[in-house]
């Protein structure tokens, strides 16, 4: 038999973590681009966030059609994922600050991501943000290609308290946090061995 899911949050249905999310306003306007196998991945960090978010939409695809469209009704968007020209989001906030601002997200493994920017040729020119290094990722579930890697849910709220740092955007961690401790739950405990008498 099938497990039944969590119609929202896509977790299974004794692991649900709706109740613990909760909507946060922000002025930056957010759009996750979702690989469609990421969609279906039972750590769905990227689907958390937009259910955290207020002004955030989820995408899911590898080539979107009316991408073109939504960056036309704003004057200042910007990529969040490295590349040679990036800049902090420290470098950027007043620039973010002082115009309607569209961060696009892309959401998947290194590799997909990249996918998605071959797929969408509009992606290319944007203006890019990176984060650089910072505090460790609380992902302590899947293991990170390169110390700075963070989740989706991680990179978007580090952007977001640097640009709005008048809001307070921890509770849209909350059910990313819970889904973390619930999975590090279900590991067996490892045995410790007993060292040798000397």
């Amino acid at each position: 038999m099938s497990r039944i899911n969590c119609p929202q949050c896509r977790r299974p249905k004794s692991y649900c973590v709706c109740k613990h999310i909760t909507k946060v306003s922000s002025t930056t306007r957010v759009l996750i681009l979702q690989h469609p196998e990421e969609d279906r991945h039972p750590f769905n960090t990227g689907r958390l966030a937009a259910l955290s978010l207020k002004n955030c939409d989820l995408w899911v695809g590898e080539q979107f059609s009316g991408l073109s469209a939504e960056l036309a009704k704003f004057s200042s968007v910007y990529l969040l994922f490295p590349g040679e020209s990036a800049q902090t989001p420290q470098a950027l906030a007043e620039h973010a600050a002082t115009k309607p601002t569209l961060l696009i997200v892309p959401d998947g493994t290194w590799r997909k991501a990249a996918k998605i920017l071959y797929a969408n040729p509009v992606l290319e020119s944007l203006p890019r943000v990176t984060l650089g290094l910072g505090n460790p990722s609380r992902y302590r579930i899947r293991k990170a290609p390169k110390p700075e890697a963070v989740a989706t849910i991680e990179a978007i709220v580090r952007t977001l308290e640097v640009w709005e740092p008048e809001r307070d955007f921890m509770p849209v961690l909350k059910p990313f946090e819970v889904l973390v401790e619930q999975q590090l739950a279900k590991r067996p405990l490892q045995k410790t061995s007993t060292p040798p008498d000397s």
